[in-house]
């Protein structure tokens, strides 16, 4: 027969492979603890004689039999000695019995916490939160809860509550075995991070491995202009300027990777208005339990003043505040450059219209967000899917254009074909899994005199001959 000694022993190395698994965040291993410290509880209640001068009534309540029928005063030698502060509570959530290193955590002595109270949240001065975990466990079998405690001499704690039922031989609940915790300094850390995230005179954030933000502080939504809702459903790509995506995804990947710690770049961000912000970015990776990387954070701050340069202004005058792309006044600039080239040589002017199907239900169904996502993820397809030279501009709503010089009419069909295969595809926007469509119109010139309206309107005819189908 085992002896309380042996079951307090066991009982101690349980508590301290959960305390080093809590430690190192391992909720499995605590889980898997926590079942054999009360494995063991349950041997020491249907064996072991009862210690002399252990005490079977605590309070002067009866004393609850555990499972096996045996009474109260031979499993109190294993909970009187635990380091963990426990309570045993009825299946009615009356609270029949407190070991002393839960007294001592609590700053109340027994009696106090063992008014029988079951429909209150805690007992009279505000001792012990006693129907919220109970209940939960009577529902699940187990259950956490962290909740703040006001001790006697005025100082209040945060616990983490633990819960698990110790069913009777029959496999109906009759006790629930609940375990405390001190974790006011991990919540006055978590406390003191948050506000400083929060406060901070600079733009804060935390990304995934994937580039995904999921914390924005006020600083960087000011810094961009949206709203924190807005930002948590954006990829940090989906706001940089086409011309510096590889370096913001370079140093993505040396983080992820672990090739690097830390990387300071400078990036233009589009701004919700419209203007391109130069941005200094500092990012660093934060590793997990094993050591590998679990999230970045990253710090932003403007580079200059704040206020847009002449070349800034001049950037705004002659590309779509959106995508980054030319705009109307700026694409017919190109479009009588193209022609004029015409003049000097052999070659053909392409002009292909495309228009996005179905962004307005887009945009009712998942809000104007997710509209500007899949407007960004046309334009991205675009940008690199034609040739250096070419020009792409969007010319507002869900229009966009595209003017190549090609060698021949064969290889205007070629372009009209590879726009419409880049158009057509399916896209993630705002966290949503959307197709993207669009039907291409195409107009084609070798005449160097041809005017660049007449061009334009003849890929827009082309483009709704082509849509009337798609529609039936």
């Amino acid at each position: 027969m085992h002896s309380p000694r042996d079951f307090e022993h066991r009982v101690r190395l349980a508590e301290n492979k959960m305390n080093r698994a809590l430690e190192q965040h391992r909720w499995d291993e605590v889980r898997r603890c926590r079942r054999d410290m009360l494995t063991v509880q349950a041997q020491c209640a249907a064996h072991g004689p009862t210690p002399s001068g252990s005490s079977p009534d605590r309070a002067g309540d009866p004393v609850p039999t555990m499972p096996g029928g045996v009474g109260g005063g031979q499993w109190h030698a294993v909970f009187d000695q635990a380091l963990a502060p426990t309570a045993v509570f009825d299946a009615q959530g009356r609270c029949r019995y407190v070991n002393p290193a839960l007294c001592a955590l609590l700053g109340h002595d027994a009696r106090d916490l063992l008014q029988p109270s079951p429909h209150e949240i805690s007992c009279p001065g505000n001792t012990f939160p006693r129907t919220a975990v109970v209940a939960d466990s009577l529902a699940r079998g187990h259950a956490v809860a962290e909740i703040w405690h006001h001790r006697p001499d005025d100082q209040t704690i945060w616990l983490r509550l633990s819960g698990s039922v110790i069913n009777d031989t029959a496999g109906g609940a009759c006790h629930i075995l609940v375990q405390a915790e001190d974790i006011t300094t991990h919540r006055s850390r978590e406390t003191l991070w948050e506000r400083c995230f929060a406060t901070a005179p600079i733009g804060m954030a935390l990304l995934d491995l994937q580039g995904q933000w999921t914390s924005v502080n006020d600083a960087l939504c000011g810094l961009l202009g949206y709203r924190r809702n807005e930002l948590l459903a954006m990829h940090f790509s989906d706001l940089t300027y086409p011309g510096d995506h590889e370096q913001g995804n370079t140093a993505l990947s040396d983080l992820r990777e672990g090739r690097t710690k830390t990387v300071s770049i400078e990036k233009r961000y589009r701004h919700k208005d419209g203007h391109p912000i130069t941005v200094l970015i500092r990012s660093s990776v934060i590793t997990g339990p094993d050591g590998m990387p679990s999230f970045l954070v990253s710090h932003y701050e403007a580079i200059g003043n704040g206020r847009m340069t002449d070349t800034q202004l001049a950037h705004l005058a002659l590309h779509d505040p959106l995508t980054g792309l030319a705009n109307r006044a700026l694409l017919a600039d190109r479009l009588h450059h193209n022609l004029a080239a015409l003049a000097g040589g052999s070659g053909v002017l392409a002009v292909l219209v495309a228009d996005l199907d179905g962004l307005k239900q887009v945009n009712d169904q998942y809000g104007h967000l997710a509209g500007d996502h899949l407007l960004i993820a046309a334009a991205h397809a675009l940008l690199g899917g034609v040739e250096p030279g070419a020009t792409v501009a969007r010319l507002g709503g869900d229009e966009f254009v595209v003017a190549d010089l090609v060698d021949d009419i064969p290889a205007a069909e070629a372009l009209q074909d590879h726009i419409t295969q880049l158009l057509n595809t399916q896209i993630t926007a705002a966290g949503h899994q959307l197709n993207l469509k669009a039907s291409v119109g195409i107009a084609v010139t070798q005449d160097p005199t041809t005017p660049p309206e007449e061009l334009l309107h003849a890929a827009d005819q082309d483009m709704y001959t082509r849509k009337k189908p798609r529609n039936k």
